[in-house]
């Protein structure tokens, strides 16, 4: 097994922190709060990534071209007026191939049947597709009030808008429909308020300022998995991952952060890297400037590339990507 270190020589990382525990009545808390959870569910590319970003006002999960870049629950924590909106940004569902499909996908529906509500994000563009058809084939076993949304609507026609909304309905009606553009915002602001009153009574679960549950180990993990989808494309196959494995808090403030990429074959690492280090390079600096966004920080950023065969068939993987191992 094989390695390569790459600093890109600048400075920018924070402490993460302990993930804080809720006491029975948070700072700011109003008197007639309420809080609760609704998952985004649908197929890939739907959205879910950039609405959930859009939704808490900053970014809390990685939005790729590259299908199925969400592959643990991510929440966004939202505040409207009185209320708090867990929001979870689960995996695309798909037709499961591998053991790491089936994992992501039992993810999903896992998320869908803890919620409060569940919100169907469909793609307009695309309409009601085979893969749309199977969500709605199971979305009724989810015994939680639905929503749908409609999403990308200034890329095509209002009629067709509206004709596709009667489709999905009468496929599986939902308690309400709602048209937006989450890249562009239009149509967010009445989601979000629909969001928050339907969440039942009571305290409030993160503190005020909180906007995700995630810590930022992972979210800096994801950050630079964005970066290595951006930066190569179609040339990395799927099967590749980050985690971050030290997150050293300096006497300036500052943060080393070491990360190791996972690839299956020796060929894969020669893409990462790149030639003479170039590729690793750019990525390492495009994630330093994210990881320091997310962490209001200096960071210095190292970058490992490992090779690990069968990576997406050990049990350790999946437990710090926050995934259920499936068995055989």
């Amino acid at each position: 097994m094989t390695d390569h270190e790459q600093d890109d020589g600048q400075d920018e990382g924070h402490a993460e922190g302990p993930t804080p525990k809720a006491p029975s009545t948070l700072p700011g808390t109003p008197a007639d709060s309420r809080a609760g959870f609704v998952a985004l569910i649908g197929v890939p590319n739907a959205g879910k990534s950039t609405l959930l970003n859009n939704l808490v006002g900053t970014k809390v999960s990685i939005v790729s071209r590259k299908v199925q870049t969400t592959r643990a629950l991510v929440r966004g924590i939202l505040i409207e007026g009185s209320a708090q909106v867990i929001l979870v940004d689960t995996p695309g569902i798909f037709a499961p191939k591998r053991r790491l499909d089936r994992a992501m996908v039992h993810s999903a529906w896992s998320g869908a049947a803890d919620a409060d509500a569940v919100c169907l994000l469909v793609d307009a563009r695309k309409g009601l597709d085979e893969e749309v058809e199977a969500i709605l084939s199971r979305l009724g076993e989810v015994k939680r009030e639905k929503m749908l949304i409609l999403n990308k609507i200034d890329l095509i026609p209002r009629e067709r808008l509206l004709d596709l909304a009667a489709k999905l309905n009468a496929a599986s009606p939902f308690a309400e429909t709602f048209m937006i553009s989450a890249l562009k915002g239009d149509g967010v602001g009445d989601l979000r308020r629909a969001l928050a009153a339907r969440m039942p009574p009571g305290p409030w679960l993160y503190p005020e300022d909180q906007v995700s549950d995630a810590p930022l180990r992972m979210l800096a993990a994801e950050i630079t998995r964005e970066k290595i989808y951006d930066r190569l494309h179609e040339e990395l196959p799927y099967r590749s991952t980050v985690e971050t494995d030290q997150w050293q808090i300096r006497p300036d403030g500052s943060v080393r952060i070491e990360q190791t990429i996972f690839v299956e074959r020796e060929s894969q690492r020669s893409i990462v890297l790149g030639k003479g280090g170039q590729t690793i390079k750019a990525i390492g600096q495009a994630a330093r400037i994210g990881i320091a966004e997310a962490a209001d920080a200096k960071v210095h950023l190292f970058l490992h590339v490992k090779v690990r065969e069968n990576w997406a068939d050990d049990p350790a993987r999946y437990r710090e990507m926050g995934l259920e191992f499936p068995r055989g």
